[in-house]
Formats: structure tokens, sequence, C-alpha cells
């Protein structure tokens, strides 16, 4: 697959001839071979021009933009290389049919679930004290998906499941210079919760850049509704992929004192990773999606970033009636 750059510095990304380059500040530069790269992922103050727009949506590339604080901000999204009208009738008529749609819905949750059991099975084996009572609990409220009606209640449970699981983190990390207390996002009010949403925002990146490598189009979600927000898919599909790659990765981090108090800046009221925390994030990021897992359905080992594709070519099936979809469980 095609690679990931990131730009964290200021300055200018340029067009020369048939290849990109970016320029700093300090007038230091770095070519960027356009042909291999999938999306470039900006953090920094960098300046462009439409000229430079047209060409990286000649080769599809796509922008995505990250403000002060490290959030992910917007995309520039190139015209849907792959857009099928067929596709987005069957994404349409499963949204607008409440049944259809809350099916595929329940089946976004339930694979969130059974991945967030799989992440506090795997350190209760590993002796983690006080997990055997969330994980029960967090197993009582999946048996109740089966019969919510709607998304509304189904994205309450979700809620409920979602605050027995971060919970536990403390358990598992055992860090008090980073202890979870509460779920807060905008703006995160601590240490763990920046690291939280940091890394939930490159998966909704993520997922939406393996979307366009598919018929899919990402505005159309079924847990997440479909109404003003730019995109939603992507968020759906994140749901399932969270524990198991960004808050592993988090532990990982943290375990190893990869991450530290000194990579973190309080500002505006909330708590968030300096440049220097989130470089840090961001290359093992990269080595995490790029690596492999088994997947038994195929009989072969592939990456993180390739499930992600994997799982909407399933979703693709499941719209257009061939197979019906199953959300990705880490085999742990």
């Amino acid at each position: 697959m095609k690679k990931t750059v990131y730009i964290f510095s200021n300055g200018e990304i340029r067009r020369k001839q048939n290849t990109l380059y970016f320029e700093s500040e300090d007038g230091k530069r770095k070519y960027l071979p356009v042909e291999n790269i999938g999306e470039i992922m900006v953090f920094g103050e960098v300046t462009i021009n439409k000229r430079l727009m047209e060409f990286i949506a000649e080769k599809h590339v796509i922008l995505h933009f990250f403000n002060y604080f490290g959030y992910y901000v917007g995309s520039f999204y190139p015209r849907e290389h792959y857009n099928s009208g067929y596709m987005v009738l069957k994404q349409t008529e499963h949204y607008l049919d409440e049944g259809k749609r809350v099916g595929l819905a329940k089946k976004f949750v339930m694979g969130a679930m059974e991945n967030m059991i799989k992440v506090l099975s795997y350190y209760e084996r590993r002796e983690v004290e006080g997990l055997t009572t969330p994980i029960e609990q967090l197993r009582c409220l999946e048996a109740q998906i089966a019969d919510v009606p709607d998304v509304e209640r189904l994205m309450a449970i979700e809620g409920n499941a979602k605050d027995i699981y971060y919970r536990c983190f403390d358990n598992i990390i055992g860090d008090e210079e980073f202890l979870y207390t509460v779920r807060t996002r905008q703006p995160p009010r601590n240490r763990l919760n920046a690291m939280i949403s940091f890394g939930n925002s490159l998966l909704y990146v993520e997922a939406l850049r393996a979307i366009y490598e598919t018929h899919l189009d990402p505005r159309i979600g079924y847990l997440h509704a479909t109404n003003f927000r730019r995109f939603t898919l992507n968020l759906d599909v994140a749901e399932v992929f969270k524990p198991i790659i960004v808050d592993r990765l988090i532990f990982a981090l943290l375990n190893k004192k990869m991450i530290q108090p000194k990579h973190f800046t309080r500002e505006l009221g909330g708590v968030y990773m300096n440049e220097k925390g989130r470089r840090v994030f961001v290359e093992e990021w990269e080595k995490k999606l790029n690596m492999s897992v088994k997947l038994p359905s195929l009989k072969r080992n592939v990456s993180y970033r390739r499930l992600l594709l994997l799982e909407l070519y399933k979703i693709e099936k499941h719209l257009m009636g061939e197979k019906e979809y199953s959300p990705f469980v880490m085999a742990w």
C-alpha cells in the first residue's frame, strides 16, 4: 500500500514538474515521491496553492489537516476515483430502511465490544487485577444488543460499555501520572484523555483513507447519523478497531515509558500532546499499522492497515447482499 507522509514543521508544499517537495521555513527541502504517497498528514502551518491541489487530486493523494493541538480538522478528499453510483444507492437503501440500518449499526457496536472484552481479557491473563467484573458487565451489555430497536438506544449501550471499559485503563497502566478519571474530549482534561483523542483522530483518518480505496461513499454511515457532518462511515468502522489499535498502542507507549509527562502541555483549559509527543506517537503508530496479524479466513498474515481495507470490502459485500457482515474480532 502507498505510504503516509507526516508534516510537523511550518512551510510550503510545492509541485516541481511531476513530483512534490516540502520546503520548511528555514529553507530546507524534502522531496515527496508522489507515486508512492497515499495521504499527507499536515500538523504544521503549511501553505498550498491551487496548482498543487490539482496535481495531488490527479494523483489521488488525500490531504488531512490537524489543528495547533494535533486534532483532526478536515481533509482535501479528491474526487472519488472508484466511486460507484450503484454502491451509493445500496448505502442509501440500507440507511433509509430502519431495520437494515439498525442491523448494520449493531454489527459495529458488537465488534467494538468484543474487542474491548478481548483487550481486557488479555491483561487479565497477565494478572492485572480488577478486570473480571468489568468483563462480566460488558458481556451483559453485549447480550442486550439483539433486542435494541433503534440506533439511539444502541448508542446508549455503547456509551455505557465505553465508560466501563475506559475505567479499566488505570488498572492496566498503573501510573498516577496518567490517570483516566473520566472521558473528556473538547478539550481533553488530562494526559491519558489527550492520548486517546489523538489516537482516535489518527484512526478516523486512516479509515477514511481506506474508504477511498473502495466503492463506498464515506458520507453515509449507520451507527453515526448521516447529516451535515462531512464523513461518518469512517467513524463507524473505527469503532471496531479502537480497542485493538489505538488503546493497545497507548498501553505500549506508557508501559515502555516512551510517552512521559514532558510530552504534554496545558493550554486553554485542556491538556494536549506537544509536537515531540505527537512525533513519538506517530512513529509508533506507523509501526503498529504495518504490523502483521494472522487472519484465519485468508490463511495468511496481513497488516492492521490492510485489515481496515478488508473490513470495508466485507461491508460492500453486505450492502450488495452477497454475504452478511461480520466485524473483525482479535483472536488473542
